[in-house]
């Protein structure tokens, strides 16, 4: 690998927002490791995005088992050497049910993805950015609008978000010391698999149902990329991507 290209890691690598982030990372010149629970997706965007082999990397991941993600980091050092840029951005929600019908199978899946996940990604992303040289790193959370405000029937999913922020301004304030930069990109009705529900009516929070506007998943995907692309004494800390006019400001 040239000396002078970058590294990045991209969980949930294998669809939506995960997957066109990667490919812009790579036209960006950014060597990948994608990483996602299904190895098939995770090829697919390996595929679409024509590249030599040499600069991307798949490993099929549970980002919410210690063990898994352990070895996906232990890869990315030995396939790569070092790492330059984290984007937690695996997640997944529960059954849109009354909070009193969850079951704690179902708000422990979520928690473990999104929340445990994005902490244990980012325990291994310090260890390898602390110590190489150049030192640091950047780590960019996938934060939702639901980092903000819930939509109805969401509790686990509303939870680990609201968490993730907290995550984002802890791992930013025990980053300084090691150069590693750390920001949160909250993002509204992207169009991607996870919104497609929104095209055909979602739940509003006066118990009506509407269609929700949306916008392309490349919005996103630039974002982030301009997020990596600033020089680590430069920090986008928090940043809201959303379709303009979806239901998120506002009295409701």
């Amino acid at each position: 690998m040239n000396s002078q290209t970058k590294v990045a890691l991209v969980t949930g690598a294998g669809t939506g927002v995960g997957k066109q982030t990667t490919l812009l990372l790579l036209q960006a010149g950014y060597s990948v490791a994608l990483a996602g629970r299904r190895t098939e997706p995770l090829k697919t965007t390996v595929a679409a995005a024509e590249v030599e082999a040499s600069r991307t990397l798949v490993v099929p991941t549970d980002v919410g088992d210690p063990d898994s993600v352990r070895t996906l980091f232990a890869q990315i050092r030995e396939t790569f050497g070092r790492l330059d840029l984290l984007f937690n951005n695996a997640g997944i929600g529960a059954p849109p049910v009354p909070l009193e019908d969850l079951t704690y199978k179902q708000w422990k899946a979520v928690v473990d993805i999104n929340l445990t996940g994005s902490f244990l990604c980012t325990q291994e992303a310090f260890r390898i950015m602390k110590g190489q040289i150049p030192r640091g790193g950047r780590i960019i959370n996938n934060g939702s609008i639901s980092a903000h405000v819930p939509r109805p029937f969401s509790s686990p999913y509303t939870a680990t978000k609201h968490a993730i922020t907290g995550l984002t301004r802890s791992t930013s304030l025990d980053g300084r010391a090691y150069d590693i930069a750390c920001g949160q990109i909250d993002i509204g009705n992207a169009a991607t698999e996870m919104t497609t529900r929104m095209k055909k009516g979602i739940i509003q929070a006066n118990g009506t149902t509407a269609v929700e506007p949306t916008m392309d998943v490349d919005n996103v995907a630039n974002a982030v990329v301009h997020m990596a692309s600033l020089p680590l004494d430069a920090n986008v800390l928090f940043m809201t991507v959303m379709a303009t006019k979806m239901p998120f400001v506002g009295r409701g």
